[in-house]
């Protein structure tokens, strides 16, 4: 073993764990449903540049959600750019993981981390790793004391909040 590995592997232990563990509580598929923005994200490849971003989620006949993912290239007037999806429930046992597709069967985990259980206006969504992390709301924005709270449920976490990038939306 090199000095280089060495090295890599006492990075990698003394990083902060990432609490990725989903609450086993129920979760009304259909009260989840509509329209979501995001307010927030961490940087992805097949979001990057994009504005004005929301999740549009409809139950399929067969329990399976119909998923639509919409946002502007560069600027709120941008081309908007659209993806179809659908997602399911991963695990019975867990009502909160979710995974979801855009391409074929290949699948990924959507982790319901965190959410708004009363209204369900906000969500805070997570995969089984800490490198996607997503604030969504019922509305374009948030109310900062919401936004701070959500921020912190995610620093409790392990999540390193400067990474998230804010997600500009129009106004209603």
């Amino acid at each position: 073993m090199n000095l280089t590995n060495i090295k890599t592997m006492i990075m990698f232990l003394l990083l902060p764990a990432i609490d990725t563990d989903v609450d086993n509580a129920p979760l009304d598929l259909k009260k989840y449903m509509g329209t979501w923005y995001e307010i927030a994200r961490y940087d992805h490849w097949f979001e990057r540049s994009l504005t004005g971003v929301t999740a549009q989620y409809s139950l399929n006949e067969d329990g399976t959600v119909k998923v639509i993912n919409s946002g502007y290239k560069d600027s709120l007037y941008g081309k908007k750019k659209t993806a179809y999806g659908r997602a399911k429930i991963a695990d019975e046992k867990c009502q909160r993981c979710l995974k979801v597709s855009f391409f074929l069967w290949f699948y990924s985990p959507y982790n319901i981390l965190e959410i708004d259980e009363k209204d369900y206006s906000w969500v805070l969504v997570g995969s089984s790793s800490d490198k996607y992390l997503w604030i969504l709301s019922r509305t374009p924005q948030l109310p900062k004391n919401t936004l701070d709270h959500i921020l912190h449920l995610a620093q409790k976490r392990g999540y390193d909040t400067e990474k998230l990038i804010m997600v500009e939306q129009k106004t209603r």
